[in-house]
């Protein structure tokens, strides 16, 4: 195997470098995150940092670089408090990859791609049409992360919408089949077609109560 130490790592070309970190942590979710600013103005960027953080408060966390550059979709929600999370899949994964790119605030990514905002139930922020799942999220609190200036943000989840057929019987939301697709590293998209799903594990008899 081909080996990296952090000497070796501290010594690449910057570029080789994100390259490698941001892919060396295996597949992350595909997510938009969209936001409406106060005077009106929405939002919306592609995310790979977002995380499960609990089920009873339903809660969700995504990552945000250092807030020493603009960023939009953090200042549009500290503003706000609300946003909304979609889910990126094979259909809309070059003008979503396109949300990444560094627009003025003045513009909105709706308006310089073919993705089309949506809105639901009074929910101020807007959705990101036809993508098979969409979360709306109010903001919670946020935490410093000292190592390397950037964020852990905090949404409670208010709403979530399912497309139809992907929902199973156990409340298990089968992404395989509405084509959503993973990110490796910052530019490698991947659409799985398949889950294979295994039941809750427990201790084999023979090594139950061993501590007793």
């Amino acid at each position: 195997m081909i080996e990296f130490d952090n000497d070796d790592i501290n010594q690449m070309h910057h570029l080789y470098r994100i390259n490698l970190i941001n892919s060396c942590s295996g597949y992350k979710s595909a997510n938009l995150i969209s936001t409406k600013s106060k005077d009106g103005i929405s939002n919306v960027a592609v995310f790979s940092s977002v995380t499960h953080l609990g089920s009873d408060p339903a809660l969700l966390g995504f990552f945000l670089r250092p807030t020493t550059v603009i960023r939009n979709t953090y200042d549009n929600i500290k503003e706000t408090g609300f946003f909304t999370l979609n889910h990126i899949h094979q259909n809309i994964l070059e003008d979503a990859h396109h949300t990444s790119a560094k627009y003025d605030a003045s513009i909105s990514e709706f308006d310089v791609t073919s993705l089309d905002e949506e809105y639901k139930d009074n929910f101020s922020a807007p959705f990101v049409k036809n993508c098979p799942l969409q979360l709306a999220l109010e903001y919670v609190e946020e935490y410093p992360i000292k190592a390397n200036n950037t964020i852990l943000l905090i949404g409670k989840i208010k709403k979530l919408y399912v497309k139809d057929g992907l929902l199973e019987k156990d409340g298990f939301i089968n992404l395989s089949k509405g084509k959503v697709a993973a990110i490796n590293g910052l530019d490698a998209y991947a659409v799985p077609n398949s889950n294979t799903r295994l039941e809750y594990q427990r201790p084999k008899p023979e090594f139950e109560n061993i501590n007793d």
